[in-house]
């Protein structure tokens, strides 16, 4: 299995990821992910042990908003505000799969 696919996997098993384990994942850095947290951007599940504990859905997320933010020279409040808007873009995407899901099937009746 890949790295990048071990990584993906990863994500999508549910579990938890340290600060050091974030930044492994991502093109992030230590100082980036402390003031997204203190931004409210992004949400440890475990705070005032001895270190963060993050939730493994924050993967692709801070992914994407660490591409974006090298692509487009952004600074890390305008990546706050970023990572907010695409995980409200990835919630409505899962609601328009959801409803289609539950709609019938449409025949093509142009022939």
């Amino acid at each position: 299995m890949t790295n990048q696919a071990t990584e993906t996997a990863w994500a999508d098993a549910g579990g938890t990821l340290t600060v050091a384990e974030l930044i492994r994942v991502t093109t992030l850095t230590e100082a980036e992910l402390v003031e997204l947290v203190d931004y409210g951007a992004l949400a440890p599940v475990a705070q005032g042990q001895t270190q963060l504990l993050f939730a493994s859905e924050w993967v692709m997320p801070l992914r994407a908003a660490g591409k974006l933010r090298r692509d487009f020279d952004l600074d890390i409040f305008a990546v706050a505000i970023l990572l907010e808007y695409l995980l409200r873009i990835d919630g409505l995407e899962g609601e328009v799969r959801s409803m289609r899901a539950r709609m019938p099937q449409r025949q093509d009746t142009s022939e």
